[in-house]
């Protein structure tokens, strides 16, 4: 039976406001795949950069996988495997409008296959983020009523 893991960037969701989201395949040694599935993966501070018309990705740290034989540095950048229309509609909106590329997650989908999601976004302001602050404790208060009402 396969694990579905799902590792999520939280840090990326409090600094930026989401524009648009995309699935992609990340280019994995064979060390840093068991190392994902263990769930060693830090996304913090990592985004996406374009080289020569292809997407990498950078500073997304995987620990090397205890047992292995293989040495491959953490902080290496890895490639992005995304077909070429989406590349080309991704990097003109990242050129034209200012926007930064980040990961939000790395899962595994049905067929075992390790996937990450990325984002186009733009960076929140410091009363956009006060905002979204605001908004997260008055739902959680409405709810929190909610289930006093209906205890009694």
């Amino acid at each position: 039976m396969r694990q579905n893991i799902r590792i999520e960037n939280r840090k990326a969701l409090h600094d930026y406001t989401v524009v648009e989201t995309i699935e992609a395949g990340i280019e994995l040694k064979g060390c840093e795949v068991k190392s994902i599935r263990q769930g060693s993966v830090s996304m913090r501070d990592s985004y996406a950069t374009f080289e020569n018309k292809q997407l990498f990705l950078h500073n997304m740290h995987i620990a090397p996988y205890q047992g292995g034989f293989e040495k491959v540095d953490p902080m290496r950048k890895r490639k992005l495997l995304l077909h070429q229309n989406e590349l080309l509609r991704w990097q003109k909106k990242v050129e034209e409008k200012g926007l930064t590329i980040v990961p939000l997650s790395v899962y595994t989908n049905n067929k075992g296959i390790i996937k990450i999601n990325l984002a186009l976004v733009r960076g929140k302001r410091l009363f956009d983020k006060r905002r979204d602050i605001k908004e997260r404790e008055v739902k959680r208060h409405i709810e929190r009523q909610k289930r006093l009402r209906g205890a009694k």
